[in-house]
C-alpha cells in the first residue's frame, strides 16, 4: 500500500508541530491532523496563556528554525525564587533564590505567549515541503499492520504513514484505540490561569510561592507583565472562577502580595484540573506517544512543554538516526529506544513533581519546619544551588542532539 507520508502526527498543538518540523529537516514526509480549524490557531489576540521555556527547549526550537522569528517577544527568565507561607502573611524567612549569571550558558529559560509560538509553528509548516496539514478533521479510527498505520478520519478519508504518532493529549484517542492504559491519580486542584500587568517591573524574576492549598506561580512577560498559575482546591477554584474581574483580582492580591504594586488582569482567565497521568507503554507497534499523550505531571515547575520538547528531540533523533543507517523506522525495537531513552526522565520527574506537591501543599507545622530549612540549606551551599539551576534549565541527564542546539 501506498503511504501518504512517512509519519502520521495526531495533534498539531505544540509538540505535534515541533515534531514535524524536527523530522522534515531530517528529511522524513510527515502528515499532521489537527482537531481544530486553522484560523483558530492563528488567533493573534492575547488570551492570557504563556510557557517558560527551559534553555534547552529554546535550543531546540532554534534548531528547528523556530526561535529566530519568536525570540524578541520573550522575556528571559534571570532569576527564580522559590518560597514557603500563607496568603496573606508573606513568605517564610528561608527560601530559595537562583539567579542566572550562576551558570555560564546565559539566561535559565524564556517566558514566550502561546499566540507567538502557535503562529511561528503554523508559519513554518506552511513553508517546509515535506509536512502536510490536515486541519479541522479528527481521527475515528486507526490499525497498523506489518508495513505501516492507517487512520480513517471523521470525514471518512483515510491516510497511510510509516509510524503514527499520538500528541493528542491527556485523554489521548491514539494511546485509548491502541489499547494503552494510564496510570495517575488526581491531585484534588485546579490551576487558575491569567495574566496581570502589574506596577512595577519585575526584573526578569519568576517567583514560585508554596502555600497550604497549593503553589502559585509568578512568570515573567515582557513589559510590566505576568503569568499566573495559581493552584487551588476543585472547591475554591471554582468559587474563584465563578467571581467577577474584580472579586477574582480581590481573591488573588493577598496571595500575590504587593511586591509588583498595583495589579490588572489581561487577557482571558482559564482554569483545568491537576492530575498526574502516565502511559504504561509510550509504544506499540508502528505507533508512539509524546507529550501529554504519553505523560501529565503537576504544573508545579513548570515542566510540562519541556518534557514534551525533550521527547520531540529524542523522537526524531531515533527517526531520523534509523532511517539513515536503512532501518525500518516503524519496527518495535526502533521505537523502544525512543521509550527506553525516555520513560526514566519521565518517571523521575513525575515524582519529583508528585513530591514536591505534597511536601509543600499542606499546613503540618513539622513539614513546614523541615521543608523551610530544606530550601534555606540548598539556598546556602552554591554547588547544590548551581546543580539544581542547571536542573531548571534543563542541562541536565542525556540531551538529545537538538536540545543542545546541534541539527539531526
Amino acid at each position: 500500500m501506498a503511504f501518504d507520508s512517512d509519519i502520521l502526527i495526531v495533534g498539531g498543538g505544540l509538540n505535534g508541530p515541533a515534531l514535524a518540523l524536527a523530522l522534515a529537516q531530517g528529511g522524513l514526509s510527515v502528515t499532521v491532523i489537527d482537531a481544530l480549524p486553522e484560523d483558530a490557531r492563528a488567533g493573534e489576540r492575547f488570551d492570557g496563556r504563556a510557557y517558560a521555556l527551559a534553555l534547552a527547549s529554546m535550543r531546540l526550537l532554534k534548531a528547528i528554525g523556530i526561535w529566530e522569528g519568536v525570540h524578541h517577544q520573550s522575556q528571559p527568565i534571570l532569576e527564580i525564587v522559590a518560597s514557603d507561607g500563607r496568603a496573606g502573611e508573606g513568605p517564610a524567612p528561608f527560601f530559595l533564590d537562583f539567579h542566572h549569571g550562576e551558570i555560564e550558558e546565559g539566561p535559565m529559560g524564556y517566558m514566550l505567549e502561546d499566540r507567538y509560538l502557535r503562529r511561528a509553528f503554523l508559519d513554518a509548516m506552511a513553508a517546509s515541503p515535506r509536512i502536510t496539514t490536515v486541519s479541522g478533521e479528527t481521527v475515528v479510527e486507526q490499525e497498523v499492520d506489518a508495513t505501516g498505520a492507517t487512520v480513517t478520519l471523521a470525514s471518512g478519508g483515510r491516510l497511510r504513514g510509516r509510524v503514527l504518532v499520538g500528541c493528542d493529549g491527556r485523554k489521548s484517542g491514539t494511546a485509548e484505540r491502541a489499547g494503552i492504559k494510564r496510570t495517575g491519580w488526581d491531585y484534588g486542584q485546579t490551576a487558575l490561569v491569567c495574566a496581570i500587568a502589574h506596577e512595577h517591573p519585575h526584573n526578569g524574576a519568576a517567583h514560585q510561592f508554596f502555600m497550604p492549598a497549593g503553589p502559585l506561580a509568578i512568570l515573567p512577560l515582557p513589559g510590566n507583565r505576568c503569568s499566573i498559575v495559581w493552584s487551588e482546591t476543585h472547591a475554591n477554584a471554582a468559587a474563584i472562577q465563578a467571581l467577577d474581574d474584580d472579586g477574582y483580582l480581590a481573591a488573588l492580591r493577598p496571595r500575590f502580595g504587593d511586591f509588583l504594586g498595583e495589579i490588572a488582569l489581561e487577557g482571558e482567565r482559564f482554569t483545568y484540573p491537576l492530575n498526574l497521568t502516565i502511559a504504561n507503554e509510550f509504544v506499540a507497534n508502528r505507533l508512539a506517544l509524546l507529550g501529554d499523550a504519553a505523560h501529565g505531571v503537576h504544573p508545579i515547575a513548570g515542566q510540562g512543554l519541556n518534557l514534551g520538547l525533550r521527547d520531540v528531540g529524542a523522537l526524531a533523533e531515533v527517526l531520523v538516526d534509523a532511517r539513515r543507517r536503512g532501518e525500518d523506522i516503524g519496527a518495535i525495537d526502533v521505537l523502544e529506544r525512543y521509550q527506553t531513552w525516555r520513560r526514566f526522565d519521565t518517571a523521575l520527574m513525575a515524582v519529583g513533581t508528585d513530591a514536591v506537591n505534597k511536601l509543600f501543599s499542606n499546613d503540618n507545622p513539622v513539614l513546614r519546619l523541615g521543608r523551610d530549612l530544606g530550601l534555606g540549606v540548598v539556598n546556602a551551599l552554591p554547588g547544590l544551588r548551581r546543580r539544581f539551576i542547571r536542573e531548571a534549565a534543563g542541562l541536565t541527564g542525556d540531551l538529545p542532539r537538538l536540545m543542545t542546539g546541534r541539527p539531526l
